[in-house]
C-alpha cells in the first residue's frame, strides 16, 4: 500500500503474505506507525490496496466488521439503538432488530443500559456497545484496532477477558491490532509480528495454551516464557536480527 506524500510516494506496506484461518484469533503487534491499522481497513474493504489480491476461501456471503479505538457510537441514538444500527441499515425489521440488539445488551454485561445516552458511559461501557454492534452482523472475519487502548490498565485487563468469553461463544475469525504483549498472548492463537515502515509480517508465534483460557493464565511460568519469548522476538525485529521472510 503506498500513499501521496509530499516527496512523492510513502509506501506504508510491503509484501504482505497472510492466511487466516476459520475461527482463528490472530493478533498483529509492532511498532506504532508500521502500517498495521492500515491492513486492517484493506481487509475491512474500506481502503483498496496499491497492489495485489485478498481472496476468500470460504463462500459468500462474507461479512465482515471492524472496531475502532474510538467507539463511533451515534451519541443521539441510545444503547440499544447504536447495537441495532447494522441491521437497521440492511432493512431488518426494526422489532426484530432491537429484539437481536436486547440479547447482544445482555451478552456484553449491559443489561439496564440498554436506553442510556453513549455519554453517560464509561470507556470500557462504549467499546462493549461497539463490539456488539460488530458481532450482531454475524461477520466471518472481525477486525479490531487496538479496542482497548483508551482504557485504563484495569479497566483494560477485564475487557480482554470479557472480549475472549465473548469470542469462545461465536468463534469468528478475529484479527486484532494491539501493543500489549500479555493480552496478545492471552487472547491469540498465533501472533503476527510487524517490522517498522513499510510494514511486513517478518514473525510468526504460535500460542501453545488449550481453550478456554482464564485470567488466572497469566500468573502460571508458562504465560511469562512466552511473552519473553514474544518480547525478544519484537526485539529482534526492531534491531534488525529477526526473519524477514
Amino acid at each position: 500500500m503506498r500513499f501521496p506524500s509530499d516527496e512523492g510516494e510513502l509506501e506504508v506496506l510491503e509484501n504482505i503474505d497472510l492466511d487466516l484461518y476459520p475461527r482463528e484469533f490472530a493478533c498483529l503487534i509492532g511498532p506504532s506507525g508500521s502500517g498495521k491499522s492500515t491492513l486492517l481497513r484493506i481487509l475491512a474493504d474500506v481502503l483498496e490496496p496499491t497492489s495485489g489480491t485478498i481472496t476468500i476461501r470460504n463462500g459468500a456471503p462474507f461479512t465482515r466488521a471492524i472496531v475502532f479505538q474510538s467507539y463511533n457510537l451515534l451519541p443521539w441514538n441510545t444503547v440499544i439503538q447504536n447495537i441495532a444500527l447494522p441491521l437497521l441499515i440492511r432493512k431488518v425489521d426494526k422489532a426484530e432488530a432491537l429484539r437481536q440488539a436486547g440479547e447482544w445488551v445482555e451478552k456484553v454485561g449491559l443489561s439496564g443500559f440498554e436506553n442510556e445516552w453513549p455519554k453517560n458511559l464509561s470507556g470500557g461501557m462504549a467499546q462493549r456497545v461497539a463490539i456488539a454492534r460488530a458481532l450482531i452482523q454475524k461477520p466471518k472475519l472481525l477486525l479490531l484496532d487496538e479496542p482497548f487502548g483508551a482504557l485504563d490498565a484495569l479497566t483494560r485487563e477485564q475487557m480482554s477477558l470479557e472480549l475472549m468469553a465473548t469470542w469462545e461463544s461465536v468463534q469468528t475469525t478475529v484479527l486484532m491490532v494491539t501493543h500489549s504483549i500479555s493480552e496478545a498472548v492471552l487472547l491469540s492463537d498465533r501472533i503476527l509480528v510487524f517490522q517498522d515502515r513499510p510494514g511486513k509480517i517478518v514473525e510468526q508465534l504460535r500460542i501453545p495454551f488449550e481453550r478456554p483460557r482464564t485470567g488466572q493464565l497469566r500468573d502460571t511460568p508458562e504465560f511469562t516464557r512466552t511473552t519473553r519469548q514474544l518480547r525478544e522476538l519484537i526485539e529482534q525485529v526492531k534491531n534488525g536480527t529477526g526473519d524477514t521472510r
